[in-house]
């Protein structure tokens, strides 16, 4: 069905051909040339220690099989394994730092569908590999240009379960992290689990929060998602109702690996997954002043509030190793993605769900606001999301570059396809990474205004073609 070859890690579906799906033998080879390249990077630096890589999975149908194999390959290399099994992403991230690893191997396929899974690499500080170390990934599976341990200098496997207690155990005792508001305030939340690693990691870090009335959906680790396993509105109606029914303080949603993370309000309504990353810049920015940043393909609200409170908003191209290396160049204090992703640089620079709920029950707890009445203190702003098939014949740069010519005389930032101003409106275009589109972002503070904006530009870019 599909494997996607990118510069952060290898993602396909089960089954099927070799080199077209991600199959047994695309598992050792792209393993295989990850492995390689840490142990490249060791011997250039003289590191002549035993590496040492972290593996843990979500809760996937394939990640036993997947896991097996990711292991097998590495000990073959000589590398020694810290198998964390059953996790999260930001856990392993934390995890690879735990145990001063030269990297990570997270088994997800993050928000896609139940046959899908995939390898993401991480580097020696727990955050993904770069552009340069994935290409080189990418050119030694080419090649298949490894070579395999004696059966004297076989690596080992150390089976690790105090990985996820150590991320909660930071979590819960980070400094912005009030447990005992939390306490107080006795929320009743119903979560939903999407039957992956969220089912073990939010209960165990609610309750270490003082969190008793935990209601879990789609609690059983099988990998057979009850629902598609993105967190967006349309896919969490079962959390909403549940909400209501048990007349909850507020629902939490996590994708599979649980670094997205969104809000149902008490009502049954959505807090909106692009307000998650704004709710928690403003509880840190009220206590901790500084700058932050989201890709541009997020709402104006992250800018609105951090320039309420004294800071620089700085917008980055999409994709979270982006907005990490613009974090750090800009010294930010918070920052992630609309897709409900928080990233916290002085805990770990990753997307962590665990880490945003300790911090918006926190805000919630403190400013003794019910969730909706949080919501009601944020712009409202409707991003309205769309897309355009491309043919093969399509030049993008070409079409790009005769859109900056017609819209000359608005602000547009270039980093990431055309980010277009429009006083407080915008539009975002950009071609995805993973499919022949062109993908039409537009926002404004009216919803029917952000869809003639998109379409609008929709128009303009087929008259191009």
């Amino acid at each position: 069905m599909a494997l996607i070859k990118s510069i952060s890690g290898i993602r396909g579906t089960i089954g099927g051909k070799t080199g077209d799906n991600l199959t047994p033998l695309d598992i050792v080879k792209f393993t295989a040339a990850f492995g390689t390249l840490l142990l490249n990077e060791r011997g250039a630096g003289k590191n002549t220690s035993p590496a040492k890589i972290v593996v843990g999975r979500d809760g996937r149908i394939s990640g036993g099989m997947v896991k097996d194999l990711v292991i097998s390959t590495l000990t073959a290399l000589g590398i020694n394994v810290i198998d964390v099994d059953y996790s999260t992403t930001p856990t392993v991230e934390m995890a690879v730092v735990f145990e001063d690893a030269a990297g990570g191997i997270i088994l997800t396929a993050s928000h896609n569908p139940k046959e899908w899974n995939a390898l993401k690499l991480l580097n020696s500080k727990g955050e993904f590999i770069n552009a340069d170390e994935g290409a080189q990934v990418l050119e030694i599976a080419a090649k298949e240009d490894f070579i395999f341990a004696s059966v004297e200098k076989l690596g080992s496997v150390t089976n690790d379960n105090t990985s996820l207690h150590k991320h909660i155990d930071a979590v819960v005792n980070y400094d912005l992290v009030d447990v005992a508001a939390i306490k107080k305030a006795k929320f009743k939340i119903v979560v939903d689990a999407v039957n992956s690693t969220g089912a073990i990691a939010v209960p165990a870090l609610l309750k270490a929060l003082g969190v008793k009335d935990i209601e879990l959906l789609n609690g059983e680790v099988n990998g057979r998602f009850a629902h598609n396993p993105e967190p967006l509105p349309e896919h969490l109606n079962q959390l909403s109702q549940e909400v209501v029914k048990q007349n909850a303080s507020l629902g939490i949603a996590v994708d599979p690996d649980v670094d997205r993370l969104c809000f149902v309000c008490e009502d049954g309504s959505m807090f909106g997954e692009e307000y998650t990353l704004v709710a928690v810049a403003d509880y840190v920015l009220s206590k901790r002043k500084g700058n932050t940043v989201s890709n541009m393909s997020s709402t104006r609200a992250l800018r609105d509030v951090t320039e309420k409170h004294g800071g620089k908003y700085y917008p980055s191209a999409v994709g979270e190793v982006n907005v990490v290396t613009k974090m750090k160049a800009v010294n930010a204090v918070i920052g992630g993605e609309g897709n409900g992703g928080i990233i916290v640089p002085d805990l770990h620079y990753g997307r962590d769900a665990l880490i945003g709920i300790a911090l918006f029950l926190t805000h919630l707890a403190q400013d003794k606001k019910s969730i909706r009445q949080l919501r009601n203190t944020y712009p409202h702003y409707f991003i309205s999301k769309n897309k355009i098939t491309l043919e093969d014949s399509v030049d993008v740069k070409k079409v790009f570059e005769k859109i900056k010519v017609k819209y000359k005389n608005q602000p547009i930032n270039a980093e990431d396809g055309l980010k277009i101003e429009f006083d407080t409106d915008w539009v975002h275009l950009r071609t995805s990474n993973t499919e022949p589109i062109i993908r039409i972002y537009a926002e404004s503070n009216f919803e029917t205004t952000a869809e003639n904006i998109a379409r609008k530009l929709m128009k303009d870019i087929k008259e191009v073609m």
